[in-house]
C-alpha cells in the first residue's frame, strides 16, 4: 500500500519520538502530513493545505492503518 510506503520511508522518523499513540494523515500523492489526536483534526488539517488531498491515516506506533469510515 502507498501510504505504508511513505509513512515507512518519509514520515515515522520525523513523527515517531514524540507523537506515540496520535494520529498522521498522509496525502498519498504528495507526501505531505499531518499530526493531530484524532483522525478528523488531521485529515480536516491535511484539507486545508492540500483540498485535493488523498488522506491515509494511522495511528503513530501502531501496525495498520485506520479506515476513515464513519462510525467506524
Amino acid at each position: 500500500m502507498r501510504g505504508d510506503e511513505i509513512y515507512e520511508s518519509q514520515v515515522r522518523q520525523q513523527v515517531e519520538e514524540d507523537n506515540h499513540g496520535k494520529i498522521v494523515a498522509i496525502d498519498i500523492e504528495t507526501g505531505a502530513f499531518e499530526v493531530a489526536d484524532t483522525p478528523i483534526m488531521a485529515t480536516d488539517r491535511l484539507y486545508e493545505r492540500y483540498p485535493e488531498a488523498q488522506p491515509w491515516v494511522i495511528r503513530i506506533g501502531h501496525r495498520g492503518s485506520t479506515d476513515l469510515v464513519p462510525g467506524a
